[in-house]
């Protein structure tokens, strides 16, 4: 993160590595706000200034961001999108090392210390739920490496007003996690998976593991999930031609195979010519599948959702480079680290760890996350300025 950060100040930060929402603001607006010591910044979240000063851009606030405002106006940004879905990344680490994922010479891990603990990631949590959140995702990294994963379920599954605990998850580990998973309280389960070829697999994520994967596809089927939830990622080159494979999937099962348009992340060697555009994978779908079916997508659908005759289950795309879905977003990400990220392809941060862990109340809290909310923009800047823009690893953002 410090490479990311020099490019926009010369002198280090005075806090960690985390500070990342000094991104688009000017050094000497920081500097001029700069409290002398811990205590004084305390302070400043505690009476609400702190949000004003470090919010992700430098633009004054608009006053009717109070904290006699309603809980749900944190959620609700300048275009008047409600966010109700939350992404959480519980770690940084993976047991796959997928090329489009993580830089080929691996990435700087956050330091234990530094990350969020259990109990911060559900007083977080809990604290989004109070305010609107109805869906929370957990993502990494792999979700499931982590030890304490059924605890973190289990307490997240009990907050108040939470509909929807989900997880998106490589599959390594999660046939025998699973039982125990949706005992603790998950609902919904994602499973990454870019090809049906044991070769490939091991190509595109340099590790072993497919069958694994596929014995996890089955036990979620097994155990009720419906849907299953199967993520792809196609790029030009590598899988394209495994797109009708893939909706053979979901002849039989209750499975919902979601192609992926390649994004460009940092690291990942994004190149608009391995982009596989929604017109084209559809293309190659309706001419071999006859009755095909768009089906009514919610406002906040990031996919495109269709239903063949025939089929159990069905098939959607993610079009997040050819036809984008901003106007309907309703997603927010908190990273393993403890930042706040208002989009994914964005590079603004705010830390929420940081007052988090010097005393910050909860009013405080909302006044920082109200704050990055409302500084959202409209859309994500484009497929080939994303790629041109600084930001984080998918495996640091969380998937």
């Amino acid at each position: 993160m410090r490479r990311y950060v020099s490019k926009f100040i010369a002198c280090p930060l005075p806090f960690t590595k985390s500070n990342f929402f000094l991104v688009n603001c000017e050094v000497e607006s920081y500097y001029a706000s700069r409290e002398s010591n811990s205590q004084g910044l305390v302070r400043s979240y505690l009476n609400g200034s702190f949000a004003k000063k470090y919010a992700t851009s430098c633009a004054t606030l608009s006053e009717d961001t109070s904290k006699d405002s309603s809980v749900s106006d944190m959620l609700i940004d300048s275009f008047g999108r409600l966010h109700t879905y939350l992404r959480i990344s519980l770690t940084e680490r993976c047991n796959l090392r997928c090329n489009y994922c993580m830089p080929a010479e691996g990435v700087e891990l956050t330091p234990s210390p530094q990350l969020l603990s259990p109990n911060e990631i559900v007083r977080l949590a809990n604290l989004f739920v109070s305010s609107g959140v109805e869906k929370i995702r957990l993502t990494g990294g792999e979700p499931t490496i982590r030890k304490d994963i059924e605890d973190i379920c289990l307490q997240l599954s009990n907050l108040k007003g939470l509909k929807t605990l989900a997880i998106t998850t490589n599959g390594i580990t999660l046939a025998k996690k699973l039982p125990k998973l949706k005992e603790c309280g998950l609902t919904s389960v994602n499973i990454s998976l870019d090809t049906l070829v044991p070769a490939k697999f091991e190509f595109i994520t340099r590790r072993k593991g497919h069958e694994r994967v596929m014995e996890s596809i089955n036990a979620a089927v097994d155990l009720g999930y419906n849907p299953v939830k199967v993520n792809c990622v196609v790029m030009r080159g590598f899988n394209e031609d495994e797109i009708c494979d893939f909706v053979e999937l979901t002849r039989e099962k209750p499975i919902n195979v979601r192609f992926i348009e390649f994004m460009p992340f940092d690291g990942n060697v994004w190149n608009v010519k391995k982009l596989v555009p929604y017109s084209e994978m559809l293309d190659r779908v309706a001419k071999q599948f006859t009755g095909i079916k768009r089906l009514k997508d919610h406002s906040t659908d990031t996919a495109k959702n269709f239903r063949i005759d025939g089929h159990c289950g069905s098939v959607s795309f993610i079009t997040s480079m050819t036809e984008h879905f901003c106007a309907g977003c309703n997603r927010l990400r908190l990273l393993a680290d403890g930042n706040f990220k208002v989009c994914l392809f964005g590079p603004a941060e705010v830390s929420l760890r940081d007052p988090l862990r010097l005393g910050a109340d909860d009013d405080a809290l909302k006044e920082v996350i109200g704050a990055a909310v409302k500084r959202k923009k409209a859309s994500h800047a484009g497929m080939f300025d994303i790629a041109r823009t600084v930001n984080r690893p998918m495996i640091h953002i969380g998937g």
